[in-house]
């Protein structure tokens, strides 16, 4: 799990928020957008319309464990932002996951 480079910076969040190419569905939003390093770099943000603090770690959970799935099929060279929505917490991880590509084939970042 050590090659999972994760964004922290408040300036790179905004970067994406700004900049980047986003793609929206009921239990997630991404925000995509090409970095100058061939790493692939992610954050996740989830905030309090999720929920309590037990719902908003499960769905960070889902949503990393999603991007750890689908993490050897992206191209590399790029940022993602992954914003948990409302319904996040109470889906299973599948349909996160399904969200997930969706919206990566969307960007045209799978391989």
């Amino acid at each position: 799990m050590s090659d999972f480079i994760t964004l922290k910076d408040n300036r790179d969040f905004s970067r994406l928020y700004r900049r980047g190419k986003s793609f929206v569905s009921p239990v997630l939003v991404t925000y995509v957008i090409k970095n100058k390093s061939d790493n692939l770099r992610f954050g996740i943000t989830t905030g309090k319309k999720v929920g309590k603090a037990v719902k908003r770690t499960r769905a960070r959970r889902v949503i990393r464990a999603a991007y750890y799935q689908l993490y050897n099929d992206l191209k590399p060279g790029y940022d993602f932002v992954f914003v948990a929505r409302s319904r996040t917490p109470f889906v299973k991880s599948q349909k996160v996951y399904d969200a997930m590509k969706n919206h990566m084939e969307s960007a045209g970042v799978l391989k």
